[in-house]
């Protein structure tokens, strides 16, 4: 049976305009009543998460900022940080790499040093708490990633600029515009595996969704790991399923109610 539930937000659990659907509050309540947790796996803050989820936010775990932030029912359980040294040397690269802006994404709050506009329009979508700096470098909080936006495409222009950490640092591509670097060991499925020990939950009681690289880790720590129908060619050849659904079409609430689990089953997929 089903225990844990993982989903991604953005192009997963989420429609293209960011809107959870309308059925989500009573399908999660009767998710809950069945002794199943939901919980959400994103390259969001965790404020921004918890207030998405500002009514259910007590029953919620939560795997913010690509597992580097977790918490559960209102507790933090762990914080897996990105060095200094580390995150002044991304910034660096990111100011010399032409069309590329950062963002620095911190315990306490996400920092900007551009005021672009479309820019900070596009980003406050993800960062509750984001603050305008004149000096990134200047900042005092514990580092949790740095975010590379290029509107014109992360993959082609601003991923070559960051391979060559790769080895020591985990180098993801979160979004076609986003690029996200975290501590090496962090990831959305170094996190889930942590919790699952914790809350003594077997990856075959595990289900999970997502749809692009920042969610390929997690996708082996579940029996049940579901590609978007929309998802990035990777996920899809990385995970067990695909869903007949893309995010605009309800995908993954449409799956769980597919798969049963609202009646107490499990059907096989």
């Amino acid at each position: 049976m089903i225990k844990l539930i993982v989903t991604d937000m953005d192009g997963t659990l989420l429609n293209d305009r960011h809107e959870l659907h309308q059925d989500f509050w009573k399908m999660e309540e009767a998710l809950t009543e069945k002794g199943i947790m939901f919980s959400v796996a994103s390259g969001r803050q965790f404020y921004n998460l918890e207030s998405k989820f500002e009514k259910i936010k007590d029953r919620m775990l939560f795997f913010a900022e690509n597992g580097t932030h977790v918490v559960h029912k209102g507790k933090e359980l762990y914080v897996n940080p990105l060095d200094r040294e580390g995150a002044m040397k991304f910034i660096d690269i990111g100011r010399e790499t032409e069309g590329a802006q950062l963002v620095l994404c911190g315990k306490e709050s996400a920092y900007v040093e551009c005021d672009d506009e479309g820019f900070i329009k596009e980003i406050q979508q993800y960062y509750k708490r984001l603050k305008k700096v004149d000096n990134l470098k200047d900042v005092e909080d514990t580092f949790l990633k740095v975010t590379v936006c290029d509107f014109k495409g992360v993959e082609e222009h601003t991923l070559p600029h960051y391979e060559k950490f790769q080895n020591d640092y985990k180098v993801a591509v979160a979004a076609r515009i986003f690029l996200d670097i975290t501590s090496f060991t962090a990831n959305k499925g170094n996190a889930i595996e942590g919790v699952q020990k914790e809350l003594n939950i077997s990856p075959e009681e595990t289900l999970v969704f997502g749809d692009y690289l920042n969610d390929l880790e997690m996708m082996k720590n579940a029996r049940y790991s579901y590609a978007m129908k929309n998802a990035h060619p990777e996920i899809i050849n990385a995970s067990r399923y695909i869903t007949s659904h893309d995010n605009n079409e309800n995908g993954v609430l449409k799956t769980i109610e597919e798969l049963g689990l609202l009646n107490g089953e499990l059907k096989e997929a």
